[in-house]
């Protein structure tokens, strides 16, 4: 079949007539007013012949004017890739030989650079796909452009938008003319511009139809005749769009908070590591005494922080507590969610009390306890706390008598809190708590500089320490020096798993840190155990290093003499001028160095018992791959425990789901911005925020951690294949764990999220780096190779 009319093409026959032209064809059966026209089949294009005789037949039936000649691509206008501009659209085109042309200019434009890059920025494989040709009767417009059935600026569904300018669409969607635009939110409008308010009741009718037909938000193009005639030229699912969170059926409108950035992470989490995740969150915040249902929106962790918003004590904290993990992006967002009236205190209904109340009260004792106990005894404090997490090491190892999938499964749901949390949670929020007071006890006293660098070279931080031992590693593997910086990580890594890779002490790192990754909270990704990958691209990274005073044992020391010289003078200085608020501030500060570095032991220890549960599900899931319940052993890990349940007893076939649930967490990955905060109705809170002041081109973040460095910048999507060299400044959107080994090449930190207390900008103070966090759009404003300077004192960026 090679040329068919577009009336015949159906939503199934998009490997036939691609998207675009199933598109039109559905709108056709709905009623609605589209052009007449035909398509050349993808199987035209596979043949690479075209059908003279069916196109000139098709073309003379259409009355042989002008026609309009698009491309429809058999991986175009998808849910998750429109292709939007990247193919050809021919208009005004008249007789035979210029059709013909035509088409064949839209089948070349497949593989046009721009489509080409695409296509493989979505992982779509070349060879599987096909270009199919809608030719349509032309419309000329008096005025033509685009409707989108949610607003695509700030995400919110109840809002449609259009963009319109006389003439031709194409001025609209080239960016070639001032377009009008128009947010239709149910209030009427006059007649102002080139749509009536006629018009735009039409539009936001046509809609409201296609939505509820597409079962999603449509990217609809559309034009008006001179007799007022409006015609539908395209209708397709708009990509960009944050998935909006679940509906929970209640009137008032909701606010989530994004968690995952706390931990390092904007990617998202496979469905495993999101069952046990929001466990894990929701059971360490009732610790603290706050309930927060967490939500998966996007594959992402959000916390329903609704009714804190709307309880009248709560919200006065609200803020200030976002300060230590979540940072000023935040704070910003929440105190914007505070001011808006539909988040007004309520009485009742959110206070606490009864049981609930009760056990916030023995957690706030416990607390009080645990804290003043770490404060006045730090050093038996960390002795505990070490002892805690050896204990959950050794705990953690599965029993070797588990032979089955059954076995090993109800291993896995027999995991549960441990008795030993209180001993590793309360040194950590007191050294937190010491390491953030002294800001305000010293305000007028001393700068922030002045605390970060006192804050700088912090002891007993078992991420610093696992950065010294590969760059230790990388010292004593000189000798391989060429090997390892000449071939890809990803090869050497497979050489070492395969066992002809020299040694070089990789197998005693990894048997200490090998539980450990990027993302590693996510127990669906695999830990460096597993694929080393990223090690060695670390490695190669510090083998760059050849003056001895950048080591960053050279460098951490530096910044520990310079914090231990601050404190001393920081403190003798506050006394002098304040005498009880510098005798506190000191005695806080110096605890902070004893303290504070622990931050990262629980999660560390954290680490063990995901690392056995993530053995023992691929185990299950090598187990469901004999059975040929599941293509592969990891696809386990987008199950949850439930439907594994049903397949290890039932015999339940899971390998539908995982296809789909894989296609989701693939354009996910793609995703580069994720809201800091989300309302019910689809709205990124920030994109509603009032602009900031334009300035001269600086960036303007949070300085995170002091110094002024300039050098060129280093862009990093992936740590595993990232080349940073000594000088580098590092610009990343986020950073967990573990992407701290490239901060020991790199001389300062830009990051896109972040707070002054989380994992990146404490790495970066304690060797002595500049850090500037919370610089919006950083990776996408900031070219690699691109002259900076980074100044964490003043918290700005100033591209050269």
């Amino acid at each position: 079949m090679h040329v068919i009319a577009l009336s015949e093409a159906t939503a199934d026959m998009v490997d036939l007539v691609g998207g675009k032209a199933a598109g039109l064809g559905e709108l056709i059966r709905r009623g609605e007013r589209v052009p007449e026209g035909f398509c050349v089949t993808a199987e035209a294009h596979r043949l690479g012949v075209i059908p003279m005789a069916e196109v000139v037949d098709a073309y003379e039936r259409l009355g042989a004017g002008p026609v309009a000649v698009r491309s429809s691509a058999t991986a175009e206008d998808l849910p998750d890739a429109s292709f939007a501009g990247q193919q050809d659209t021919v208009l005004n085109v008249t007789g035979t030989e210029a059709l013909i042309a035509a088409i064949e200019k839209c089948w070349e434009s497949l593989h046009t650079d721009r489509a080409t890059a695409y296509r493989d920025a979505r992982q779509i494989d070349h060879q599987t796909v096909r270009m199919a040709v809608v030719v349509q009767r032309m419309i000329t417009p008096t005025v033509a452009g685009v409707l989108f059935t949610a607003n695509p600026l700030t995400g919110r569904r109840d809002e449609m938008a259009v963009d319109a300018a006389p003439g031709l669409g194409t001025t609209v969607v080239d960016g070639a003319a001032t377009v009008g635009h128009y947010v239709l939110d149910g209030v009427e409008r006059d007649d102002t511009g080139c749509l009536t308010s006629a018009h735009l009741a039409d539009l936001r009718e046509t809609g409201e139809r296609l939505q509820a037909h597409f079962g999603c938000p449509q990217d609809v193009e559309w034009a008006i005749d001179a007799d007022g005639v409006r015609w539908l030229l395209q209708s397709r699912p708009i990509t960009s769009l944050f998935p909006l969170p679940p509906d929970t059926g209640k009137p008032l409108p909701r606010v989530y908070l994004e968690f995952g950035h706390v931990q390092g992470m904007l990617q998202p989490v496979t469905p495993m590591g999101m069952s046990t995740l929001r466990t894990q969150i929701a059971a360490m915040l009732a610790a603290l005494g706050v309930r927060v249902e967490i939500v998966d929106i996007g594959g992402r962790l959000y916390g329903d922080l609704t009714d804190l918003a709307r309880d009248p004590s709560a919200r006065k904290r609200l803020v200030k507590l976002l300060a230590v993990d979540f940072g000023p992006r935040a704070q910003t967002v929440m105190q914007h969610v505070l001011a808006d009236p539909r988040f007004a205190p309520t009485r009742g209904g959110t206070r606490r009390g009864g049981a609930q109340g009760a056990a916030s009260l023995r957690t706030a004792g416990r607390a009080v306890v645990g804290i003043l106990r770490a404060l006045a005894r730090p050093e038996a404090a960390r002795i505990r706390m070490f002892e805690a997490i050896e204990q959950m090491r050794v705990r953690s190892v599965a029993p070797a008598d588990l032979r089955t999938a059954a076995d090993r499964l109800r291993f896995v749901q027999a995991q549960d809190g441990d008795d030993s949390a209180d001993a590793i949670m309360w040194p950590i929020v007191a050294g937190m708590l010491a390491a953030a007071l002294p800001t305000s006890l010293l305000k007028g006293l001393a700068t922030p500089d002045e605390i970060h660098t006192v804050l700088g070279g912090m002891p007993h931080n078992v991420t610093i320490d696992m950065d010294l031992a590969l760059w230790r590693l990388a010292q004593g593997a000189d000798d391989h020096r060429q090997l390892l910086l000449d071939n890809p990580p990803a090869e050497l890594a497979a050489r070492y798993l395969r066992g002809t890779l020299p040694d070089i002490g990789m197998a005693a790192f990894l048997d200490v840190y090998g539980h450990r990754g990027v993302a590693e909270v996510d127990l669906g990704v695999p830990r460096w155990a597993e694929d080393p990958t990223p090690v060695f691209a670390a490695v190669a990274n510090y083998l760059r290093v050849t003056d001895p005073q950048q080591g960053p044992d050279q460098r951490f020391q530096r910044a520990a003499i310079a914090a231990e010289a601050a404190l001393a003078e920081l403190v003798t200085r506050s006394r002098r001028r304040r005498p009880v608020r510098g005798t506190v501030a000191g005695f806080l500060l110096r605890r902070a160095r004893s303290l504070a570095g622990l931050r990262e032991a629980g999660k560390f220890a954290g680490l063990y018992p995901l690392r056995e549960t993530r053995r023992q599900l691929l185990l299950i899931g090598a187990d469901l791959h004999d059975a040929g319940l599941l293509d592969q052993p990891d696809d386990i890990m987008f199950l949850t425990l439930d439907e594994v349940h049903s397949a290890v007893h039932q015999d339940v076939d899971p390998r539908g789901t995982v296809a789909s649930r894989r296609r989701v967490h693939r354009r996910e990955l793609r995703r580069r911005t994720v809201p800091v905060a989300l309302l019910s109705d689809g709205t990124d809170v920030e994109t509603v925020l009032p602009p900031a002041p334009t300035g001269d081109g600086t960036l303007t973040g949070v300085g995170a951690s002091a110094g002024r460095v300039t050098g060129p910048a280093r862009v990093v999507h992936d740590p595993a294949t990232a080349h940073v060299e000594p000088g580098d400044v590092l610009v990343t959107a986020t950073t967990d764990p573990g992407w701290t080994p490239l901060f020991l090449t790199a001389a300062a930190l830009v990051t896109e999220t972040g707070a002054i207390m989380a994992h990146g900008p404490t790495v970066a103070r304690e060797y002595g780096i500049p850090a500037v966090i919370c610089v919006p759009d950083a990776t996408r404003t900031i070219a690699t190779g691109q002259l900076v300077t980074v100044d964490g004192g003043t918290g700005t960026i100033t591209v050269h």
